[in-house]
């Protein structure tokens, strides 16, 4: 008898992380039926969607109030599905907002419940504790310092490593001198590079500053520019932004830019984390409504919130490895500034450079897929 597996993932990273997950569940579990709410990666491991990823992807408080009532009707269609469906596990991927309500009614379901990326507890929101420990079976984290929190409040979760770790083993990006050569460029050519996020919100409120800070730079500094398109952002969605600035990038995938690229304007996120990676020195950006950032403000615990700053300098303390740029700190002058440190101090950049490379130690050398795949194999018996 085949066994039937519902998944939430909301951001488009959890669609890429979920579906490395199920693509080595079925390998486990080959007959398994899989439905929910994800993206184009999950909906190509033959999942059934009720929801796309883009449907359902907002951010911050004001907007998810605009949206509440269309959320509402979400979280009940998926209810009925599952009460019609009564899937054997399920897998929950980040986004705690939805994934935190439902772990409660699947829990009342009787369907165990494998959570994977923990909501980020430890740096604001510190309440859902408590509906975690009730709620989730098995808790699947991708930080090292997460199990010691948890176990401090009464949950035993795995370290099973970083999903990013396992993305990057598969890339296969050329070499940077066949870019080079590709744009009839010079070996000693810099790039700065610009990922201003995987949200349209992002775009409209950081973009504009990025761009404004590069053409400053490009008049100081012999610059070429690397756009790094994000696969939730339609390509036209990037030109009214373009249309205004003399800055014309070359227009690369994300994984792209930050191989490339000697510095990056960064908004916070998941990108932090995989510019970390690749050692590339970055400036972190930020900026919601002033109501997003007042409520945030008075709910975040720690005093940085880019994760490579958290992974390279430790979840307390105020050290930061690379520099942020939040909400009114966002200014076109002080994106200038330390662009300049960076490309005027070689010794700098390097050594920052260098400590991001070894904080990459620090996230694992696990196969995250793997080992997610095996408790839900196990959830699933």
């Amino acid at each position: 008898m085949s066994k039937k597996l519902f998944v939430l993932a909301g951001e488009a990273s959890g669609d890429l992380h979920g579906a490395g997950v199920l693509k080595s569940l079925k390998r486990l579990v080959p007959s398994l039926d899989v439905f929910g709410i994800g993206g184009k990666h999950i909906q190509a491991t033959g999942a059934r969607l009720l929801y796309s990823v883009e449907q359902i992807n907002f951010m911050g408080f004001v907007e998810i109030a605009k949206h509440y009532r269309f959320l509402r009707r979400v979280l009940e269609t998926v209810k009925s599905a599952i009460r019609c469906e009564k899937p054997d596990a399920a897998l929950l991927i980040d986004y705690p907002g939805m994934n935190l309500l439902l772990a409660d009614f699947l829990k009342a379901q009787g369907v165990p419940v494998v959570y994977y990326i923990a909501p980020q507890v430890w740096a604001w929101k510190e309440g859902r504790v408590k509906k975690m420990r009730e709620t989730i079976t098995k808790l699947c984290v991708v930080f090292e310092f997460e199990v010691d929190y948890f176990k401090q409040h009464g949950i035993e979760a795995k370290f099973v490593g970083h999903p990013i770790l396992e993305e990057l083993a598969d890339l296969s990006l050329p070499p940077k001198s066949r870019f080079l050569n590709q744009h009839h460029l010079p070996v000693t050519q810099r790039f700065l590079g610009l990922l201003p996020g995987s949200r349209k919100q992002e775009l409209e409120r950081i973009f504009p500053q990025m761009l404004s800070a590069s053409e400053m730079l490009a008049q100081r500094y012999e610059l070429k520019f690397l756009l790094g398109i994000a696969p939730t952002i339609p390509e036209h969605f990037y030109d009214k932004f373009l249309s205004r600035t003399s800055i014309k990038p070359i227009r690369v995938s994300s994984y792209e830019t930050m191989r490339y690229s000697d510095l990056a304007f960064v908004t916070s996120g998941t990108a932090t984390l995989e510019s970390l990676c690749f050692g590339l020195p970055m400036i972190v950006c930020y900026k919601t409504s002033p109501l997003n950032y007042l409520i945030g403000k008075r709910l975040v615990k720690i005093q940085k919130i880019a994760l490579a700053n958290i992974i390279a300098e430790g979840l307390y303390g105020t050290a930061k490895t690379v520099p942020e740029l939040l909400q009114n700190d966002l200014t076109v002058t002080n994106l200038v500034q330390h662009a300049t440190m960076f490309l005027q101090d070689d010794a700098y950049r390097n050594e920052v450079s260098e400590k991001l490379r070894q904080a990459k130690e620090k996230l694992g050398r696990l196969h995250p897929s793997e080992e997610v795949a095996r408790e839900i194999a196990n959830c699933l018996s």
